[in-house]
């Protein structure tokens, strides 16, 4: 007689087979979904720095922000509004509304950094930028593929930006310069956590989201996370690399 397959080896197989698969569609979905982050985060970046070296190249930027008044605060605080629209109220806005508060959130950082083209020589900010780039990028990818759970480091890195909050409140008062150099060095390490932090939480809580309508609002909260932390390590970074005109 012919020996026939052990029938109760088959499902088990077949768990196998449809574990793998799950298990690569899973994979799959979760490159796309970080992809998507790294490309809206990219593009806001992008047009973060076109916006503001045209509006300090037109003069306005400095007849604005260097004049004073209720104009120059209005933009320098305006992104602060953004962030808490989309990071309060994400839940009752519709993905399509949120992708346009967060390219209007771009724009609006954009004047508000013009400010750095009148203090800063453009070749320092652009040494500058791709130093920021480049540590991100290395970050970034250390936080993807770490097996290191970073979620204990979370708490204190965001104790940490509350910190240097506060201190530089009171250094402008203080106006001093080796509180400034402190808080800029602080800075630049806390948002460098923040960057292999943000990026393993946000790999993290895919799961959570996939196939779900939060998927499409994960993914500009999450690029907004990676944006805030690319664009503050490069602004602590440039206190202390730039070149003052």
């Amino acid at each position: 007689m012919a020996n026939l397959p052990d029938p109760r080896s088959t499902p088990a197989g077949f768990n196998g087979v449809a574990a793998g698969m799950a298990d690569a569609a899973f994979d799959a979905g979760l490159r796309s979904h970080m992809l998507s982050i790294y490309n809206y985060m990219a593009s806001a970046v992008l047009v973060t720095g076109i916006v503001a070296l045209l509006f300090a190249q037109s003069g306005l930027a400095y007849q604005i922000l260097a004049g004073g008044g209720a104009l120059a605060y209005l933009v320098m605080f305006a992104p602060l509004i953004f962030v808490m629209v989309l990071s309060f109220g994400i839940n009752r806005l519709q993905t399509s509304t949120a992708q346009m508060i967060y390219w209007a959130y771009a724009v609006v950082m954009g004047l508000s950094m013009a400010s750095i083209f009148l203090v800063f020589t453009q070749m320092s900010i652009a040494q500058t930028f791709f130093a920021t780039a480049a540590a991100f990028a290395g970050l970034s990818l250390y936080g993807y593929t770490t097996k290191r759970d970073l979620s204990a480091f979370g708490a204190f890195l965001i104790m940490g930006v509350v910190g240097i909050l506060v201190a530089s409140l009171i250094n402008l008062f203080l106006r001093s310069t080796g509180l400034e150099l402190a808080v800029s060095i602080l800075g630049v390490l806390i948002f460098a956590g923040l960057t292999a932090y943000d990026t393993q939480r946000l790999k993290s809580s895919y799961a959570y989201v996939a196939g779900t309508e939060m998927e499409g609002k994960a993914v500009i909260l999450g690029a907004l996370s990676l944006y805030l932390d690319f664009v503050n390590m490069f602004m602590f970074l440039l206190r202390f690399m730039g070149s003052r005109e």
